[in-house]
Formats: structure tokens, sequence, C-alpha cells
């Protein structure tokens, strides 16, 4: 029997670099492991591990075109949704949707972090 999801791994063109923005906006740190430069690992927050690995000829998925399709997306629930995206994207996220105004029932923003991924801040 699996004991525990170790990590969620991302990949992209430089790990450190999305590692970085991943652990400002959930208050992690970084690791990096000195013997592999092409794996680095978000700890220090509540919940599963992020980890970041570089792909050679990383090409970002496409949200919502389905040519790249995003395959995982991460969500965050979030307090504040105005005050998170606006930290999230001082830490160069962008936003690809602001859902909730385009429909008044949904309770979530979608953005994409510095490789391209898409994750939502849910306002919970």
């Amino acid at each position: 029997m699996i004991r525990k999801l170790q990590a969620v791994a991302l990949d992209c063109a430089d790990p450190v670099r999305l590692a970085e923005f991943y652990a400002e906006l959930l208050g992690g740190r970084v690791v990096v492991d000195s013997d592999d430069a092409d794996w680095v690992e978000v700890h220090g927050f509540e919940g599963t591990p992020l980890a970041c690995q570089r792909v050679d000829g990383y090409r970002p998925p496409q949200w919502p075109g389905q040519e790249r399709p995003q395959q995982l997306h991460l969500d965050f629930d979030v307090d504040d949704l105005d005050g998170e995206e606006k930290r999230a994207l001082a830490l160069g996220a962008t936003v690809l949707e602001r859902t909730d105004q385009l429909r008044p029932e949904a309770n979530w923003r979608v953005y994409a972090d510095p490789a391209g991924h898409p994750f939502c801040l849910c306002f919970h």
C-alpha cells in the first residue's frame, strides 16, 4: 500500500527559478540536491512538497488550448483572492482567466507560473 504522496513534480527549463517562485508563493524554502541540479524541491509549507525538474526542450502547456494540454494543475486555497493575486503576479505569475469575474458561482482564478504551468487560487 502506498503510504503517502511524496512530491508533485513539474517539468520546466529552469528548476531553480520555478522552485523559487513556488517557495515565495507558498512560504516555503528551496532545497537543491548538490548531486542532481536538474531536480529542485520546495519544502516548508503545509502539504505535499513540490519538485521542479529540468527537461531539455521544455514547452509549456497551453491554456485553455489542447495542442499542449495542461495535464495537471495546482489549486491553492486562499483567504484573500485579490491580495494573493497581486502577490502571485509580483512573483512572476500571469493571469490566464479571472473565472470568478466571468461566472458568478466560481470562486477561483487561473494563472500560469513562470514556466507556463496553470495553477488556481481558490477563495475558501
